[in-house]
């Protein structure tokens, strides 16, 4: 029973036809696959929600708009689809590697691991992991609907967290266009990491068993320092294997890893700017501002 259930996840989330076939194309009919698109988005999505807070803050509402069961459900969503783009992108890692490994031997020194955090030149955004990645990038559309959220809901660092999910989208973007290397490992630990925070957000919002003890656990502050601590580890790993010698030719989208990085700068002062001065930035329960100003 449980091969059967293992085979037809494979087939579905690595080998089906529209997976393997899978092309990055701008012109190809992909929603939101262009630059004009991306850029209408940004202009539109942070002047937006930057207005409301502005508005809400002229007329000096303190208190957060009711949303009702909306994060709640929201979380849900985002927990289901990082899941599933999280088993989706390891089937199918699994499977590139399997499917191409006879082709590193003899003429490249490439490695399972290598392949992970450098993508040789040339590397076009066609293929299994690249359908996930492009997956990855449409659910930032829908994550980025939590920056809303906590504009509306009067959350300390609001504007920091809008700017944050921004650039997650950007960043996203870059990946599929310019065949970002170490994408893999960078999709694998967000999704995993926002499966947990935003399962712990729902379970919380909807108030479900056991919920009101685990409203002061720091889930999402763990979450995100494990995905900083993972960010680190692959850039480190790839300016490396670049600018080290140890892959011949280089890396993939060196080009848009200079961006990228800025891109990872801001977002890591984000998370020192909502943790380091302003307490908490996401919605853990409330308590964690409290638990960390009270041990200090």
């Amino acid at each position: 029973m449980a091969a059967a259930v293992g085979d037809v996840a494979r087939y579905w989330l690595a080998e089906h036809p529209a997976i393997v076939g899978f092309r990055w194309s701008p012109s190809g009919g992909l929603w939101f696959s262009t630059w004009a698109f991306l850029l209408g988005f940004l202009a539109a999505y942070i002047p937006l929600c930057l207005s409301i807070d502005a508005l809400l803050a002229a007329f000096r509402r303190k208190r957060p708009l009711p949303l009702g069961p909306l994060p709640a459900a929201h979380a849900l969503i985002m927990a289901a689809v990082s899941a599933t783009i999280f088993t989706g992108t390891l089937l199918s890692a699994v499977a590139e590697i399997r499917d191409t490994r006879w082709s590193w031997r003899g003429r490249s020194r490439t490695t399972p691991f290598r392949w992970l955090l450098c993508f040789p030149p040339g590397t076009r955004s066609s293929g299994r992991v690249f359908f996930w990645s492009y997956a990855y990038y449409l659910s930032r559309y829908l994550h980025a609907a939590r920056g809303l959220f906590a504009v509306l809901q009067r959350r300390r660092g609001a504007a920091a967290r809008v700017f944050a999910h921004a650039a997650a989208v950007a960043m996203a973007f870059l990946w599929l266009e310019f065949s970002q290397s170490f994408q893999v490992l960078a999709i694998l630990a967000s999704t995993l990491a926002h499966a947990v925070a935003c399962g712990f957000r729902f379970w919380v919002g909807a108030g479900l068993p056991a919920a009101r003890a685990a409203r002061g656990a720091p889930v999402a502050l763990a979450c995100q320092v494990g995905l900083l601590g993972c960010n680190l580890a692959c850039h480190a790993g790839f300016v490396w294997m670049h600018f080290g010698g140890a892959v011949a030719g280089g890396c993939s989208g060196i080009g848009a890893w200079g961006f990228n990085t800025l891109l990872n700068a801001a977002l890591l002062w984000v998370f020192l700017h909502c943790y380091g001065k302003r307490g908490v930035c996401d919605d853990d329960g409330g308590a964690t501002a409290a638990r960390i100003k009270k041990a200090l």
